[in-house]
């Protein structure tokens, strides 16, 4: 009994001693997970640093960009009350600006047709206009330059010449328009 009772010590002397050097490793390698991670964590926060200091300068910057855009808004906002009519009072405005124009051209309008196109999201509506009108060259290019200094908004998409059918000859022009309404 006394030869298994030491061989029993000998057996949980060695089973201590791979634990204790089981546990050593352990340690070791724990006291080396944190010092790498102290340094990783230092790391870490320094790029955070860096990265919070680039969005403040982006922040700033943008509220910069929010300011100056802000007088870019009233001008928006002034050109759209200006520049395009109303949808209640828009159709009469056009007839009687562009027969106006004509008139001071001294030519004849044949008629003007209107054609209407919904624009979804931009509180606006197209409005295409068709028109003809006849005289002399003179008076085709005095017609031209008063639609460009009218207060009223047009956009000139097409211009067609052809020789008068009526008599004493001239130029007959048919011009297709844009202008838009405030809806």
């Amino acid at each position: 009994m006394n030869m298994t009772w030491t061989v029993w010590k000998k057996t949980i002397a060695i089973a201590l001693a791979v634990l204790f050097a089981a546990d050593l490793a352990l340690v070791y390698q724990l006291w080396q997970s944190s010092r790498e991670g102290a340094a990783a964590l230092s790391a870490q926060r320094d790029r955070l640093k860096t990265q919070a200091a680039l969005l403040k300068g982006d922040v700033t910057r943008g509220e910069r960009i929010r300011q100056d855009l802000s007088g870019e808004g009233r001008e928006y906002d002034t050109f759209y009350h200006t520049a395009f009519l109303s949808a209640d009072s828009g159709y009469s405005t056009i007839e009687d600006d562009l027969g106006s124009i004509a008139a001071k051209a001294n030519l004849r309008s044949s008629g003007i047709s209107f054609k209407q196109k919904e624009l979804k999201g931009r509180d606006v509506t197209e409005i295409d206009i068709s028109d003809t009108v006849e005289g002399d060259y003179p008076a085709i290019i005095q017609f031209i330059n008063g639609l460009e200094r009218s207060k009223n908004f047009y956009l000139l998409s097409n211009l067609r010449l052809q020789s008068a059918t009526t008599p004493g000859g001239g130029i007959r022009l048919q011009l297709d328009l844009q202008t838009y309404f405030r809806t």
